[in-house]
């Protein structure tokens, strides 16, 4: 539900078993898909379906993603481009950065 005709909260959930986080906003799903290698979080992939582009989705499923890392204690390889450019825009994430 939005409030006071805002955009809709999304709920990012993490599927550890599909190695994924997802966010279903109007009964489609938008992913953010990583491997684990030891104390490594290689984010390898970011979809969101073309009719729900543009809604900061992409955003809140690479937060969800980086908090995660950042709980976990691992560093952070950002395969995917979108993930990539989004720390790059958002520097407080820089620390996670694997060295290389």
């Amino acid at each position: 539900m939005s409030s006071a005709g805002g955009p809709p909260s999304i709920n990012v959930r993490h599927h550890s078993a599909s190695n994924r986080f997802e966010a279903e906003v109007e009964d489609r799903t938008a992913v953010l898909e990583y491997q684990r290698e030891n104390e490594r979080i290689v984010f390898t992939h970011t979809y969101v379906p073309p009719e729900l582009r543009g809604r900061a989705i992409a955003g809140a499923l690479v937060r969800a993603g980086l908090a995660f890392a950042r709980r976990e204690g691992v560093q952070v390889v950002p395969v995917c481009s979108y993930v990539a450019a989004y720390i790059k825009r958002h520097p407080e994430y820089e620390d996670l950065l694997a060295a290389g």
